[in-house]
C-alpha cells in the first residue's frame, strides 16, 4: 500500500505523530556485556542494535566482514548479524549478503578514519553488531551503537561519530519541486521515499559518512543534507549524555567502595 504523504507539510504531522524535524525516541546503554572489552545497546525508534567491541588485540582477523586499515595502523574489522525475526517478512539473510557487506565496509571505513589506529600497529579492533529489530535508520543505528561501544572499550578517537537519516516528502517520479525534507525516517517511509544516511564528527558539520541508495532530484539534496547534519548534532548530544551518565554512575560506585 503506497505511503500517503499528503499530510507531510512542514506545518502538519507525519503518520507516527512527529513533525518533519523530530527524531524518534532514542534510548542507549553502554557496558551491557561484561565479557566484552566494550559494548552498547541502542534503540532508534523500533530499530534495536547490540554492539560489542573486542580489542585492540594483536594480530589480524582473516575471513569475512568489512575491514579497513594499513600495516602501520590497527585494522578495524566489522561483522553485522541480522536476526531473521528483525523484520516483518522474517527473511534470513545469507552470510555473504550484499547489503550487509556494504554496511560492514561503510562502518569499518568510518571508524578507520576516526579512531587513532596508529597507536595500535599490527593489531585488530573487532566491532560486532547484532540487529534485533529493523524499522528504518539501520546504518545510522549501527554507527551510533559502535561509537558508544568503542568509547566503552577505551579506544581513543578524535570525536563521536553521530548518524541519522533524512529524506524528502515526495518520490523521485513525482518530480515535486516543493517537496519538504524529513528527519529520521522509519521503515515505512524508507520504502516509499528517497533518503540518505549522514554521519558527522561531533557537534560540527564535518561529514564522515554519506550514503544514498535512492534517486532524488539534485535540487532537493542540499535541503536533505542540511536537515540530516542538524539531526546528527541532536544525536551527538544524546550519545554524550549516555556516556556522561555512565561515567558519573561508575564514579559514585567507586566512591562508595
Amino acid at each position: 500500500m503506497p505511503l500517503d504523504t499528503s499530510t507531510y507539510s512542514l506545518a502538519l504531522l507525519r503518520l507516527d505523530g512527529r513533525r518533519w524535524n523530530e527524531l524518534r525516541r532514542m534510548h542507549a546503554q553502554i557496558s551491557t556485556q561484561p565479557t566484552a572489552d566494550g559494548s552498547s545497546y541502542l534503540e532508534m525508534g523500533n530499530t534495536k542494535v547490540i554492539c560489542t567491541v573486542a580489542g585492540p588485540a594483536e594480530g589480524r582477523k582473516a575471513g569475512g566482514g568489512g575491514g579497513s586499515g594499513g600495516d602501520a595502523n590497527a585494522m578495524v574489522q566489522v561483522e553485522i548479524g541480522i536476526a531473521g525475526f528483525s523484520a516483518v517478512d522474517r527473511k534470513r539473510r545469507a552470510r555473504g549478503d550484499k547489503r550487509t557487506s556494504e554496511m560492514q565496509v561503510t562502518v569499518a571505513n568510518a571508524f578507520s578514519n576516526t579512531l587513532f589506529t596508529h597507536l595500535y600497529p599490527h593489531s585488530t579492533i573487532l566491532i560486532t553488531l547484532h540487529v534485533l529489530s529493523q524499522d528504518g535508520s539501520l546504518l545510522a543505528a549501527c554507527l551510533n551503537a559502535s561509537t558508544l561501544a568503542l568509547i566503552d572499550a577505551g579506544v581513543p578517537m578524535s570525536d563521536y561519530v553521530a548518524a541519522c537519516t533524512s529524506g524528502s516528502t515526495s518520490s523521485y517520479n513525482s518530480n515535486d519541486e516543493a517537496a519538504d525534507p524529513l528527519l529520521d525516517l522509519n521503515g515505512t517511509e524508507e520504502q516509499e521515499l528517497p533518503f540518505l544516511t549522514v554521519g558527522t564528527l561531533g557537534a560540527g558539520e564535518k561529514v564522515s559518512v554519506l550514503v544514498m541508495e535512492s534517486r532524488v532530484q539534485a535540487m532537493r539534496l542540499e535541503g536533505m543534507l542540511a536537515v540530516g547534519v542538524d539531526g546528527c548534532k541532536h544525536v551527538k548530544e544524546i550519545l554524550d549524555d549516555v556516556v556522561r551518565r555512565h561515567g558519573k554512575r561508575i564514579l559514585l560506585e567507586r566512591i562508595k567502595i
